[in-house]
């Protein structure tokens, strides 16, 4: 599969979406750069998923890291980390894809731009799933294992969102042992709740990102990407703890380490 890139500008140009509308883009060569990439095949995947139904969220985000791994991941990462490659690849290659499942990019262009040409970031529903796939896939080795991991990410997006947020957290290490610390102490739901009482925060502090923003203010003083499970579990409670009372947590785990704490 050819895929002609686009040229520099394009994000602000709104005649390329009129011609996407029509049915135009490849009659218009004035939006595309002399460099052009070959893949072999790009199955269909949802690219926005800002579904409120959290069965439909977790089906989507499933089927999307699926696909990414089985059929993105053997590509060159210089490729798929570019935005740029996906934008021109989603305009070119799937009009039909996306005004099946996204006819809200008809509303207009504002639409178009929150869906299709995303900010290539944290924020682009295609870079959380290729960064999940690849952390996942590069490091856990069985099917049911992977499904696991996955479900925790989309179960914990919010805090997985702020973890890939900051550079210095972006490593699969890190991500593992952050999934794996929320579920052995079942954490997930307070992780997501709000902080009350606290009038010296903002008015959308929950306490996963607090967590995570303990961890980015400690370092390099702290290390905490680099430290094992062990040694990070410590950390996390102990910034968790800032904010919330351990002694409420129920979990033979959290006992565990915490007396390490104490101690």
């Amino acid at each position: 599969m050819r895929v002609q890139l686009l040229k520099r500008g394009y994000l602000n140009n709104e005649e390329i979406y009129d011609d996407f509308l029509n049915d135009k883009i490849d009659k218009n060569n004035n939006y595309f750069s002399n460099e052009t990439v070959y893949i072999s095949e790009a199955p269909d995947f949802p690219i926005y998923i800002a579904d409120r139904n959290k069965k439909s969220r977790e089906k989507k985000f499933l089927q999307a890291f699926k696909v990414i791994t089985n059929n993105y991941l053997n590509l060159d990462r210089d490729l798929t980390f570019n935005g740029v490659f996906w934008h021109s690849l989603l305009i070119t290659k799937k009009r039909n894809y996306i005004l099946e499942n996204y006819p809200q990019v008809t509303e207009g262009y504002n639409r178009f731009k929150n869906i299709v040409f995303k900010t290539f970031d944290w924020e682009n529903y295609i870079y959380k799933c290729l960064i999940g796939a690849q952390y996942i896939f590069d490091n856990i080795n069985d099917e049911i294992e992977r499904k696991r991991y996955f479900k925790l990410i989309i179960n914990n997006l919010d805090l997985y969102n702020y973890i890939i947020k900051y550079p210095i957290f972006r490593n699969d290490h890190f991500l593992i042992n952050v999934l794996d610390i929320i579920d052995e102490l079942n954490l997930s739901d307070l992780l997501k709740k709000y902080i009350t009482g606290r009038k010296d925060l903002g008015e959308d502090e929950r306490y996963g990102r607090r967590v995570i923003f303990e961890l980015n203010k400690s370092y390099p003083i702290v290390l905490s990407p680099m430290l094992d499970k062990k040694n990070l579990k410590r950390l996390f409670l102990k910034y968790l703890g800032y904010y919330y009372d351990l002694s409420l947590l129920e979990s033979q785990s959290y006992m565990e380490t915490f007396t390490t704490i104490e101690n």
